[in-house]
């Protein structure tokens, strides 16, 4: 095999190695994270803006809004990072905030709280916030 052959043969496989793992990163933020006590201050200081579904299973309207969130995570990947709190299972960041009804969402920019949306409420109204959020 000539240099030529090689190094195209070199360039091939780092080409295909860089999409795989574009792919990779794009499927894993298109939906929420899992959040817990111990990777929520992190996800916060980490991310841009991150916004946050407090949810329990037993809750009727968190299902009611919980595929609008998966929605907003497809359509804002790359742009907005999406998560969700059990609140059950993570009763000290729930309670840091205060959270008392659920669902909430709350929006953090830059490591703050910078909105909060409490109960079912519709994709548009969360997509407004959203859409502030970013400017």
């Amino acid at each position: 095999m000539d240099d030529d052959a090689e190094l195209e043969r070199i360039r091939k496989q780092m080409m295909a190695r860089i999409q795989n793992e574009s792919v990779k990163k794009e499927v894993k933020n298109m939906k929420p994270i899992e959040l817990t006590d111990s990777t929520f201050a992190d996800a916060v200081k980490k991310e841009k803006i991150l916004v946050v579904d407090f949810w329990a299973s037993w809750c009727a309207p968190c299902r009611f809004l919980s595929p609008i969130i998966e929605e907003l995570a497809k359509d804002y990947a790359g742009k907005i990072t999406f998560g969700k709190v059990d609140v059950d299972a993570n009763p000290k960041v729930s309670t840091s905030f205060n959270i008392s009804s659920i669902p909430t969402v709350m929006m953090f920019k830059d490591g703050k709280v910078a909105d909060i949306s409490i109960g079912a409420v519709p994709k548009q109204m969360l997509e407004t916030k959203l859409k502030r959020l970013m400017n």
